[in-house]
């Protein structure tokens, strides 16, 4: 069996790409032959002899993310039609082809995020809020017309298939929900140390992790959540910084002292192992692989429900808040933790150990099982068919050696 992965890239340092890594890897672990259609691909993966890579090459000179992703579109389509014959099981990532697909995973749900009330953006509010609003409708529109032509759509949390059954599928789609997975082994066995980041010693430190240049991931929110608690309660805050408006926001706010820009971070495990809790309120999340790798890592979560990994979590291991743009809410959360060292080192235990469930290899052997499932599906029916075009030569052969008989009659 051949199975053809679609997507942007395949690497460590990127959600869906780290995702797609990891099933590949454990598919090749299987015997089953890897083709990727990527733009780019980890040479960990390119020295294996069972992966092909056809590249799908996108040039600089496109002006915008919309178009590019068209581009990505229409190109791997042309590759994928090209080679219909050399791969079993297509399985692709929201809209990201032309090809209808047997698999496609759901990593958000652009019609879900632009139903929220959450949604900032308009055609009114200037260039870039009008070119957001016009990026997430197309990307509505094209989501729907791939999922409806996917055989199996699998959703990464419950949030993303109750937001996809709202799209209105076909009777013949289904919908699976196979969670994200994490590195249980390598987050749980890290060791902290805030001097390599140079956070301080004797502060009780929250950790945001998430792209800064958004308002969905709701940075705002959390620095205005430490204007209502005490001096020595401070955020570590990891992710790209050019372009970011938070550092600014800070200073305006007057806690510039009490957040610590660290920009990419790729020692996360040491990083979550330094701090004392994850904030992370955002206003729309399918599923969060920073918030299993910090469960993952023993620490107490504070989320909302708008972030999809939300539904996994306890009132053992976390505080679920029923709005993200609440800072008072947020605040009161924190100070539970940071009040009670006891209770929040309990959290963290349980955060550690609900995250064993959700390991890279469950997930993978879940897409694994689904491949094959639908191989055998393909196969059977390839089998029926040839057995119903036997049956009708013979029937065919039947009638003429009757017919024959009678002539002679």
């Amino acid at each position: 069996m051949r199975v053809a992965i679609v997507t942007h890239v395949v690497r460590h340092n990127d959600g869906q790409g780290r995702v797609n890594h990891e099933i590949a890897s454990a598919a090749l672990a299987e015997n089953i032959g890897v083709t990727l259609v990527a733009s780019h691909v980890a040479p960990d993966l390119l020295a294996h002899p069972n992966v092909q890579w056809a590249p799908v090459k996108i040039g600089h000179w496109w002006p915008t993310n919309l178009l590019r992703q068209q581009v990505f579109a229409f190109k791997s389509a042309l590759w994928l039609r090209a080679h219909r014959r050399e791969y079993d099981v297509l399985h692709v990532n929201g809209f990201i082809t032309w090809m209808p697909a047997d698999v496609n995973t759901s990593h958000f749900v652009h019609s879900g995020w632009f139903g929220s009330k959450y949604y900032p953006f308009g055609l009114t509010k200037g260039v870039w809020s009008a070119y957001q609003s016009v990026y997430t409708r197309c990307n509505a529109l094209l989501e729907r017309w791939a999922y409806r032509r996917s055989k199996v759509i699998t959703a990464v949390s419950q949030k993303v298939a109750d937001e996809i059954l709202a799209i209105g599928l076909t009777p013949e789609n289904r919908v699976d929900v196979i969670y994200n997975g994490v590195d249980t082994q390598g987050f749980a066995a890290a060791s902290g140390d805030r001097q390599r980041f140079g956070l301080p010693a004797d502060a009780f430190l929250l950790l945001f992790v998430g792209d800064l240049r958004t308002p969905r991931k709701n940075l705002g929110t959390v620095l205005a959540a430490l204007k209502h608690l005490p001096e020595h309660v401070q955020i570590a805050v990891a992710g790209f910084l050019p372009g970011s408006p938070y550092p600014d926001e800070a200073k305006a706010l007057g806690i510039a002292h009490r957040v610590h820009f660290l920009g990419l971070v790729k020692e996360m495990p040491v990083l979550m192992h330094s701090v004392d809790a994850f904030v992370f309120p955002s206003r729309y999340e399918a599923m969060s692989l920073s918030l299993l790798e910090a469960m993952a890592a023993g620490l107490p979560v504070v989320t909302a429900r708008t972030a999809g990994g939300a539904e996994i979590i306890t009132p053992d291991c976390g505080i679920v808040l029923d709005d993200p743009d609440d800072p008072k809410a947020l605040a009161g959360a924190v100070t539970q933790l940071a009040s009670d060292d006891t209770r929040r080192r309990a959290m963290g235990r349980a955060a550690s150990e609900l995250a064993t469930g959700f390991g890279w290899a469950r997930m993978a052997a879940q897409y694994i099982a689904l491949y094959r499932q639908l191989a055998g599906q393909q196969e059977n029916r390839r089998l029926s068919q040839a057995e119903t075009s036997a049956v009708s030569q013979n029937d065919a052969l039947t009638l003429n050696h009757l017919a024959g008989q009678k002539s002679v009659e």
